[in-house]
């Protein structure tokens, strides 16, 4: 599988790289995360929450709305799943990352296709923007020895519960797995299998012989 650049044009549709934001205190944050053998989110984390740093961009990320700042890290090569919020994420990491992306329009009928699943590469201390139409899942690690350490900033309250009591008027509410998500798993996948709904078709794609 080819893997592009953050810096690619092929990344135009998917996002953008910002790259005056002051990520240095972040970046020192989310290195005393720790970093796991499989994959964990926490969706807001205290101490990236109460830097002085998130407080002075804050704004800036999402126009002054409520932002929680979390992490996504550990060792990951798969796909599984993708998902997409009805706002953009931006991400930040403490050493190169890749990114697993498609697009909203390539879904028909609550079904994509793995084989238009693109890589990007985005390098250490890179912030990037992932747009609301473009789907994404967990970060891949570019060095088994040292993982990924991924800041997740989204609107305050996205990945939390799922709404209850939802009346169908989304033509997408069958994919709703939580608060601002939207989610189609690979039969593979182990949420597939906590009732996910299966919207991935083709291969589960595995970079671990890409990178």
């Amino acid at each position: 599988m080819k893997i592009y650049s953050a810096f690619d044009a092929e990344f135009k549709p998917y996002g953008q790289v910002h790259e005056n934001f002051p990520v240095e205190e972040i970046l020192a944050a989310l290195a005393a995360t720790p970093v796991t053998e499989g994959v964990v989110y926490t969706a807001e984390d205290e101490n990236l929450q109460e830097l002085p740093t998130t407080a002075e961009v804050s704004d800036n990320l999402f126009g002054g709305m409520p932002v929680q700042m979390g992490w996504c890290n550990g060792h990951n090569t798969r796909l599984n799943c993708l998902e997409y919020h009805r706002d953009s994420e931006f991400n930040l990491g403490t050493s190169d990352f890749i990114l697993l992306l498609a697009r909203q329009d390539q879904i028909a009928d609550g079904v994509l296709d793995t084989a238009g699943v693109k890589a990007f590469r985005v390098p250490t201390g890179v912030m990037v923007e992932v747009y609301a139409t473009t789907l994404h899942y967990a970060p891949c690690h570019t060095d088994p020895a040292k993982g990924f350490q991924v800041l997740v900033a989204l609107p305050r309250g996205t990945n939390g519960p799922k709404p209850e009591g939802m009346k169908p008027y989304g033509s997408d509410d069958a994919l709703l797995w939580a608060a601002n998500k939207w989610l189609l798993a690979h039969p593979d996948s182990d949420e597939a299998s906590q009732g996910a709904h299966i919207g991935l078709t083709g291969i589960n794609i595995d970079i671990s012989s890409n990178i």
